[in-house]
């Protein structure tokens, strides 16, 4: 599965302090696919996806063959627009 970010996901991804691990599980994600994956939520009222990494969460969605990384923050102000 391809992986692509939006600016305001990689902005924040290289701003964070645990980017490699972030980076280590999106791709993990994007080999093995949300099926089993206990830290993958499908989000209430949205189209979209979280994955948990450790206090941080991702916002994707999955569009094909294409992972479409949204939005990369901490966990209080990631849900917030």
């Amino acid at each position: 599965m391809e992986v692509r970010y939006s600016k305001r996901a990689l902005k924040a991804l290289l701003r964070s302090n645990k980017r490699l691990l972030i980076e280590r599980k999106i791709n993990e994600l994007a080999e093995s696919g949300i099926v089993g994956n206990p830290n993958v939520t499908r989000l209430v009222g949205r189209d979209e996806y979280r994955l948990r990494v450790q206090d941080w969460r991702v916002i994707f969605c999955i569009d094909g063959s294409i992972l479409a990384i949204e939005h990369v923050g901490p966990r209080g102000s990631i849900y917030e627009e």
